[in-house]
């Protein structure tokens, strides 16, 4: 059994580290697995790195797609937006998230190539005042190695994490230009981080145990898929196997183009010996070959023959053969397993066998999937952001709550958009004055089509009702209404300048 299991992780499971933990043995009940335990494999990171900038050898003719899968979907899922019930909490995720949009894209990206991707949030004074000169203290989005993170520590009732056990080496030289190493283990749990260093310890690092004022771990995971495992599972997973077997169809078929598409010339000869004499001056073809002569056809444009004697040149008609057709089903099979639209790779939309048109409604139903995996890391992500800033600024936030808002996918064009626009305000109107819908209603159904407006009332803020109004009573105003209220302050300055 460990034998064909061996056999099967060398064939099959090339990004899994384990054969076991991939299939889920052991986390059903029963007698084969003695009860639940999670899935604690997870991704070769590594592997995963080198398929998406295509650096291993054995993937090199077909890791090409894995990058454009990825950044595919990050381009399309962008980054979040964060709102805010507490005006002053708004302020400060849109300064912080807007400073870190470039780590925000990582972040993305790096879950959905790697299946984990860990965010550790640290409030650290600045080093470069002259570049911060406005404050004194930053916090810091630190985008963590996967591999890093060694061990996740759970509370068995409740799942809940625990402790994160980060591993990193450190190699340095000292004064002396010796040259020094040692791997530092860190322990990230709840009011406390302590440091354990094995063999050399790095210069200003102390070790033993360190309090924190946090009564969260500061640490994000944003896992991508894999719901009964401890990690996520990359998207580059389920193409692995397509990859692997496109970059071998195609090698072979590059191989045999070698071979093949080279002319071979093809002689039909009566007299072997008057042929070689008269055309490369060899008296004894016998002696000739048993020296190993080889005959050059360089410098030769003209080929003396004999009646009955011919020349040709062979070619090979398709270098490829089948392997043309293999490599266009490897092509859809990625396609299908990535669910990516098969015009990403840049195929010619007329020879695609579906319009852009027909594929991008799967493509945005996919994409929106994804933002709503990721929704409670970000979440969580905010809500350390405000209760550090709240610690250390004295600042009271009335809610910590966020709510995460996307950027529209919209493949429509601006007049389809204008049309669809206009063909469901006049619906709208419609029903309004025929007592078929109420004021609110219709303006809560316009707001999902118009970014600018807001729901007819709200708890917070300026709600659309209190804008209708305004609007209503500008247009009310007389048209030189400003014009009047500028010769007043004007009038009133004036007077004021006077005895009395």
């Amino acid at each position: 059994m460990a034998e064909w299991i061996d056999r099967a992780v060398g064939e099959m499971s090339k990004m899994r580290d384990s054969f076991r933990g991939r299939f889920g043995w052991g986390t059903t009940t029963g007698t084969l697995g003695g009860g639940y335990k999670l899935d604690s494999s997870r991704v070769d990171y590594e592997l995963a790195k080198a398929l998406y900038y295509n650096t291993q050898d054995e993937y090199k003719l077909g890791a090409g797609f894995a990058k454009i899968i990825i950044n595919n979907a990050v381009s399309f899922m962008g980054v979040p937006s964060f709102k805010s019930g507490d005006k002053e909490a708004h302020a400060v995720l849109e300064k912080f998230f807007l400073s870190n949009q470039s780590n925000m894209q990582k972040t993305t990206r790096n879950g959905l190539r790697d299946g984990d991707c860990f965010v550790w949030i640290t409030r650290e004074d600045v080093k470069d005042m002259t570049l911060y000169p406005e404050e004194k203290t930053r916090l810091i989005y630190n985008v963590l190695p996967p591999g890093q993170v060694k061990e996740i520590k759970r509370d068995p009732l409740t799942g809940d994490v625990e402790e994160y056990v980060l591993v990193s080496i450190h190699e340095w030289e000292d004064d002396r230009k010796n040259k020094k190493k040692g791997t530092i283990t860190q322990r990230i749990r709840r009011r406390e981080k302590i440091i354990e260093v094995e063999g050399d310890r790095p210069p200003d690092v102390e070790v033993g145990a360190h309090p924190t004022p946090w009564d969260f771990i500061p640490i994000i995971h944003f896992k991508n898929e894999g719901d009964e495992g401890v990690f996520g599972q990359s998207d580059l997973e389920a193409v692995e196997p397509y990859l692997k077997a496109y970059h071998d169809v195609l090698l072979h078929a590059m191989k045999g183009s070698k071979m093949h598409s080279t002319p071979r010339l093809k002689l039909s000869l009566k007299d072997v010996r008057s042929f070689l004499l008269n055309n490369f001056g060899v008296t004894d073809p016998k002696q000739f070959a048993k020296d190993g002569g080889e005959i050059n056809l360089d410098g030769h444009e003209l080929i003396m023959l004999t009646d009955g004697e011919t020349a040709e040149f062979i070619e090979a008609r398709s270098t490829t053969g089948d392997g043309k057709a293999l490599l266009k089903l490897l092509f859809y099979c990625i396609v299908d397993a990535s669910e990516t639209p098969e015009f990403v790779f840049g195929v010619h939309t007329p020879s695609s066998l579906s319009s852009v048109k027909e594929q991008m409604p799967i493509l945005i139903r996919s994409i929106e999937r994804k933002r709503e995996h990721f929704v409670d890391s970000w979440q969580r992500l905010a809500r350390i952001v405000l209760a550090m800033t709240a610690h250390s600024e004295n600042k009271h936030f009335e809610t910590f709550a966020t709510d995460v808002k996307w950027a529209n996918i919209d493949a429509r064009t601006g007049e389809e958009i204008s049309a669809e626009l206009l063909n469901i305000v006049n619906a709208l109107v419609a029903a309004v004055s025929n007592n078929l819908a109420s004021d609110e209603a219709a303006v809560n159904y316009l707001a999902r089509h118009i970014n600018t407006m807001n729901e007819w009332e709200v708890d917070e803020g300026e709600s659309e009702q209190d804008r209708i109004t305004k609007s209503r009573l500008n247009r009310l105003r007389m048209p030189d209404t400003e014009d009047l209220e500028e010769q007043l302050k004007i009038i009133n300055r004036q007077l004021g300048k006077g005895d009395g």
